[in-house]
């Protein structure tokens, strides 16, 4: 099991210089990787700053020697696939090939798509992402590549430099569990950072899979891959709780069940209170 932090882009420790010192706190006090929420306007709260996540992670790539970073998730429909391949190969090169990159769909309804013209529609957005993912792996390749799609189109075109990682930039996939479209599409890349989809008013955390859920999805990636190759569950996601024992018994069954990443989520707040939570360090099970 590995230790991560979901870190926030909005709030008054959302801003780029003060992301590359928590990534530097984060790797100081033992966690294995930082990754950021990506909004154009933080949790649809127009009154709070939201800052971008590329900016910051290129800082945090500068402060850092060993973290993991990344996005948790990106919505990669309303973004250039293109533009991505660009921002992401450079930040995998800043790093040392230290780059994760989540993608998701988005919520159709917030203002980051509906105010700006986005596609609203979840059918045609997870069009969007399969045909993105398309052509994000395509331009990594180094390799002349052209794409026609019903959402893109690309002339014969090469884009250098490579990733540092290869075969590419490990490409995790977030959604609703246990709705196919999200599941299929994790399965075909590197990782699934799925989120339990219940119905309104269910007492179940909305933000975790329980083991059971995470040992069917384990095997239902086992299936539709017909191979052992390494792929990432990665679960939790949620403020830390109270009782620590309790959160260590949670965290032991998740790796159990087949978890390979516990995520542990900073909400925005009082930067000093941030600092307290990212220098206690993870609660590991070894």
């Amino acid at each position: 099991m590995r230790y991560g932090l979901n870190l926030p882009t909005g709030g008054a420790a959302g801003d780029a210089r003060t992301l590359g010192e928590f990534a530097a706190l984060a790797e100081a006090a033992g966690w294995d990787g930082v990754f950021l929420e990506d909004y154009l306007v933080y949790q649809d709260r127009q009154d709070i700053p939201t800052y971008d996540p590329w900016v910051a992670l290129a800082v945090m790539a500068t402060r850092t020697q060993r973290l993991r970073l990344g996005t948790e998730v990106t919505p990669l429909a309303r973004r250039r696939p293109w533009k991505v391949a660009r921002e992401t190969v450079t930040l995998d090169h800043l790093s040392g090939g230290r780059l994760v990159l989540g993608v998701g769909l988005g919520v159709g309804s917030a203002i980051d798509m509906a105010h700006f013209g986005e596609q609203t529609d979840n059918r045609r957005r997870a069009d969007q992402l399969n045909e993105a993912l398309e052509v994000l792996v395509g331009l990594w390749s180094g390799e002349p590549f052209s794409y026609a799609g019903a959402h893109y189109a690309i002339r014969e075109t090469t884009f250098q430099p490579r990733p540092v990682q290869q075969p590419r930039i490990p490409i995790w996939v977030g959604g609703g569990y246990p709705n196919r479209g999200p599941m299929r599409r994790a399965a075909r890349w590197d990782g699934a950072c799925l989120y339990r989809a219940e119905s309104p008013g269910s007492s179940v955390d909305v933000g975790s899979l329980p083991p059971d859920n995470i040992r069917a999805l384990k095997r239902f990636v086992e299936r539709e891959r017909r191979a052992s190759t390494e792929f990432d569950i990665v679960v939790g996601g949620r403020k830390r709780g109270e009782d620590w024992e309790r959160e260590r018994d949670t965290i032991r069954a998740a790796a159990d069940a087949g978890a390979t990443w516990w995520i542990e989520w900073i909400p925005p707040g009082d930067p000093g209170a941030m600092r307290m939570a990212i220098e206690r360090g993870p609660i590991r099970i070894d």
